[in-house]
């Protein structure tokens, strides 16, 4: 019996890498990380290298079964030079292994927009207009309100099946925008189920010929919302001590460090965090109870819960590197404890 195993990673564009992949074909394959080997690419075609020094490696991190080819396994990578080092593009390597543990807890919410490469508009879009104002688009149904379900609900059990630990989907508010929310416990585990998760969207919309849009205000500055990737996380504190002070030590501590967060939070976010369409301006930090308006939003449940639960950072976009996310909120919340 011969396998495929499909290599995965990053590339080396900026401001915003995308997915690439390469498929191996193994026999008598078992299924684990431990058989998979070090495998290299050219990187000299996804600007991760010059071409007269070329090889670049690739280091399986994590593996999960395929269900959408026959005997097929895909294999998230990191990126490392040919001496074995973390290669510059490698956000997964900013994630300090002495940090990543299963004490922080992360719920990202993926959102995006379908994307209809003949219109270059999302589904919902007359070409070159628009559709009447968001509002009854959000977690709608039905033929006027929500466009392209078919990829949405395949995407979703494909995840599923793939053992991915997704908790949900939603349409979100403008006409032909989605999310899925993915939770995890570490740092690196969380980034690694999120970019399989974006990578098995985008290959489901391509049966569809759609493209998978990640840019944060795809639509420019208009009256509709962008996209984000709000990162829900938790740590032992915040959810055992039931002390009120532990929230707002580290949301304080946030505070202190708005460049280090915005820096990894996604290209073009300025766009995005306007402070209007809820979201606080990308120069300023607040935070409240229930707050959408507010850089960290402090779920209601958390303060009803006795001051146990999470909290949401809700500046990350949607075309983030969940791994610098994680790494980010993981230091600061640290430096909170120190």
């Amino acid at each position: 019996m011969k396998s495929k195993l499909e290599y995965i990673w990053l590339d080396g564009y900026t401001p915003t890498q995308s997915l690439r992949s390469k498929t191996m074909v193994r026999e008598n394959f078992g299924g684990t990380l431990e058989e998979c080997p070090m495998w290299s690419f050219d990187g000299s075609s996804t600007e991760q290298a010059d071409g007269s020094d070329s090889d670049c490696l690739l280091k399986p991190v994590a593996i999960i079964p395929d269900p959408d080819r026959n005997n097929s396994f895909l294999v998230m990578t990191e990126v490392l030079n040919a001496d074995g080092s973390a290669h510059v593009s490698n956000g997964r390597a900013t994630i300090d292994e002495a940090d990543d543990d299963d004490e922080y807890w992360f719920g990202f919410e993926q959102e995006y927009f379908l994307w209809d490469t003949e219109t270059n508009r999302p589904p919902g879009f007359p070409a070159g207009g628009f559709p009447d104002p968001q509002g009854p688009y959000y977690c709608s149904v039905g033929g006027k309100n929500a466009f392209g379900r078919a990829i949405i609900e395949e995407h979703l059990d494909l995840c599923l099946e793939a053992g991915l630990n997704v908790e949900g989907i939603n349409a979100e508010v403008a006409a032909g925008q989605w999310e899925f929310q993915i939770f995890a416990k570490g740092a690196k585990r969380a980034g690694d189920e999120i970019w399989l998760g974006r990578y098995l969207l985008e290959r489901t919309a391509e049966k569809y010929g759609y493209a998978i849009e990640w840019h944060p205000k795809p639509l420019g500055d208009t009256d509709w919302n962008g996209s984000g990737m709000h990162a829900n996380f938790s740590n032992a504190a915040m959810r055992d001590s039931g002390d009120e002070a532990v929230f707002h030590k580290i949301c304080d501590e946030f505070g202190k460090n708005i460049e280090r967060h915005i820096s990894v939070y996604g290209a073009d976010n300025h766009q995005r965090l306007t402070g209007k369409h809820e979201t606080q301006s990308i120069d300023e930090f607040s935070y409240g109870v229930s707050d959408r308006g507010a850089s960290i939003r402090i779920p209601v449940g958390t303060v009803e819960d006795g001051w146990k639960g999470r909290l949401e950072d809700r500046r990350p976009a949607s075309n983030a590197d969940p791994y610098k996310v994680a790494a980010a909120i993981v230091k600061t919340c640290k430096e909170a404890e120190a």
